[in-house]
């Protein structure tokens, strides 16, 4: 489960890059108190100017990128090994604020697979995996495999948003100061735990202002938007085709809703819900993944003794509730040395949901923590949503995440909100609530106003894109895909469900979901809305 020190809430929560990360592990985000979303005396992040055109200088639009071998994924972006021969990565230069086009510029790092055929090239196929905090310079060839019947027609290309890896990443704290904030309580008990994590906080956005204070107002999603629209430019395409998987799918209704002419062939998997405040998506996100962990324990319960939380999977619930109660007072023992605390717990149980293939690894985690009391396993599957690598380091994920929510959302809440929302949170999910909920004091001093309080995502006048909600969806609950297609507009949202488990449906393995989008993508057969797959 996602995490900003001390926050869990995202608009959607780590998504496709922590799978590549647990599967490689595994192989081995009522109404609020009255303070509310006031507005601060802090700087407010700059309007980015109207895009009626690019009103960028041609030393941008028409920069030559060059193309070259990749590395391997530095430690900022996270861990995996050097891609193939096929992959070429350059760097592409924005301006830092776009309210200013002719001044300071930051890199953003893009990597890319050439269209291989047989079909003829269609352009450029551009990907983001989500977070938003993701790399998708490493992410997309942990992926490529899955894609690889739409790279038939199009180069795969994806990149480091702003903010996130090497484009001018946010960085806020050392590995060491980061391992030391898991020893702070996430959910904490009493007023003194309330003042230590309060504080912990603090401390983490002194970080981020010292490390990266220039960049801070800069990394909203509408700029990122902004620079996908550069990105078309210089890739010589004329509309943009897009694949945006879970906070993807928002960053992809910004682009559509900013340039609503520009919108190629765009595929919204794992869809945010854009009508939600933080303090609903996290509330959805709640009873979203008491949902997928309880359709877990429906299943775990059918293998019998196997099953480290019984045969009854309401009695399962309660077993996990206990079992975080006592990390709470007393964490786990690992062979690394550290703790398996309550918040890594969560964190590594909500990891394995985001895929059913990954369910039995929760299986192997839960047996070894709750009868063997070890947490090697559970803590691993943390560390995959973290970004921390086997050698200590850690990508900028969270860091990234926090920073792109912070400047994104305008609301900020107190702990006296949290307090209010704490019951509604609990009944939502006994598991995950509490958790969510004192997640959403992650922006509360944030030093830099955010920009709105819900993203606009209406694109009149666009080409039709799909919008693909999976029932089973732990993360970006299914409600969202059918609220992003009324936000869209008449004639533009197409709707595909796929009744299933985990977080996004292309990559489900399901041949109706492969065959309704690829038959989009590659030869621009729009289904009917409401296409159902099971």
């Amino acid at each position: 489960m996602p995490s900003s020190p001390r926050t869990i809430r995202t608009r959607a929560l780590v998504s496709m890059t922590a799978m590549v990360a647990l599967i490689t592990v595994a192989g081995c985000d009522g109404d609020g108190g009255s303070e509310q979303g006031k507005a601060s005396a802090k700087p407010s992040a700059p309007a980015p100017a109207a895009p009626s055109g690019s009103g960028l200088p041609g030393s941008l639009t028409a920069q030559k990128l060059n193309w070259s071998s990749c590395p391997a994924p530095t430690a900022i972006q996270g861990t995996g090994e050097k891609p193939g021969g096929e992959w070429e990565c350059a760097t592409l230069k924005a301006p830092l604020d776009y309210a200013k086009p002719k001044g300071e510029t930051i890199d953003l790092a893009m990597i890319r697979a050439k269209a291989k055929g047989p079909g003829k090239r269609i352009g450029s196929l551009v990907f983001n995996f989500g977070g938003p905090g993701g790399s998708g310079v490493s992410s997309l060839p942990g992926f490529a495999a899955a894609y690889d019947t739409l790279r038939s027609r199009y180069d795969l290309v994806s990149f480091d948003p702003r903010g996130v890896g090497e484009s001018a990443g946010v960085t806020c704290q050392s590995d060491k100061q980061i391992d030391a904030s898991d020893s702070v309580d996430g959910t904490p008990d009493d007023d003194a735990e309330v003042k230590t994590a309060m504080a912990d906080a603090k401390a983490f956005i002194k970080g981020c202002q010292k490390r990266s204070g220039t960049v801070l107002a800069h990394v909203d999603t509408v700029s990122a938007a902004r620079d996908m629209d550069l990105m078309r430019q210089v890739l010589g395409d004329d509309k943009l085709s897009y694949f945006g998987i879970s906070y993807g799918t928002e960053l992809g209704g910004v682009y559509a809703h900013l340039f609503p002419g520009r919108v190629g062939r765009a595929v919204l998997d794992a869809v945010v819900d854009p009508t939600e405040d933080p303090e609903q998506g996290s509330y959805g996100q709640a009873k979203g993944f008491q949902l997928a962990l309880d359709n877990y324990l429906k299943d775990c319960a059918k293998k019998g003794a196997a099953c480290p939380t019984g045969g009854d999977p309401a009695a399962g619930t309660d077993r996990i509730v206990d079992f975080l109660k006592r990390l709470d007072k007393k964490p786990l023992s690992t062979e690394s040395g550290r703790k398996l605390t309550q918040d890594g717990a969560l964190s590594g149980i909500a990891a394995a949901l985001y895929d059913k293939e990954s369910w039995k690894y929760l299986t192997l985690g839960l047996q070894e923590a709750i009868q063997l009391d070890e947490g090697n396993l559970l803590l691993a599957m943390a560390d995959s949503m973290s970004g921390r690598d086997d050698d200590g380091h850690y990508s900028n994920i969270n860091a990234a995440n926090a920073a792109i929510n912070c400047v994104d959302d305008r609301q900020r809440y107190t702990v006296t909100d949290v307090k209010a929302q704490l019951p509604r949170f609990r009944k939502a999910s006994p598991v995950f609530g509490e958790y969510l909920a004192w997640g959403l004091l992650g922006c509360t001093d944030w030093p830099v106003e955010g920009t709105t309080d819900t993203p606009d995502v209406s694109a009149k006048g666009s080409a039709p894109i799909l919008v693909v909600g999976n029932t089973g969806d732990p993360a970006t609950p299914y409600e969202g895909a059918r609220k992003m297609v009324k936000e869209l507009g008449a004639g533009v949202g197409v709707e595909v469900t796929y009744k299933g488990q985990g977080h996004g449906a292309y990559n489900s393995g399901n041949a109706c979901m492969t065959k309704t989008v690829n038959a989009y993508l590659l030869d621009g057969k729009v289904p009917a809305s409401g296409t159902t797959c099971r």
